[in-house]
């Protein structure tokens, strides 16, 4: 595996627009998979698919990798998602903390992305209607 993959493939993820979608499989392996609290898919077309609706859905999405971990072939990265709903809460910036787990084969392609973070708290709570609703439980669950 090549010493840079992860800086490398962290930099891009970082830099990620929607022209570096067409891109990803000089960082993915052809059947990599790709799995997150809403997604779990195979391949670097749905992957890509993934982060189009990323783009289309949100306004500036952006990650930030902030750690970055190596041990083998495996790779740790923790990350602030930031971003803005499209159709409520505009203008206003999210943020998102998370982790993704990597696996690479010989080559330095990511043959796993797993991607980590609280959908309740980082996403669900942040939205109407259901936003209150998961605010109710978190009280009643630390009551």
């Amino acid at each position: 595996m090549p010493p840079d993959a992860i800086s490398r493939f962290a930099r891009y993820f970082e830099q990620l627009q929607p022209a570096d979608i067409a891109r990803l499989g000089q960082y993915y392996a052809a059947d990599a998979r790709f799995k997150d609290p809403f997604n779990d898919v195979r391949g670097v077309p749905a992957i890509a698919r993934i982060f189009q609706h990323m783009f289309d859905s949100l306004d500036q999405p952006r990650f930030v990798v902030t750690q970055q971990l190596q041990q083998g072939s495996d790779a740790f990265l923790s990350w602030d998602f930031t971003f803005r709903f499209k159709n409520f809460r505009r203008g206003e910036l999210q943020r998102i903390e998370g982790a993704t787990h990597l696996k690479l084969d010989d080559a330095g392609l990511v043959t796993l992305h797993r991607d980590y973070w609280d959908a309740a708290e980082e996403l669900y709570e942040k939205l109407p209607l259901v936003g209150g609703l998961m605010r109710w439980l978190k009280a009643r669950a630390n009551a």
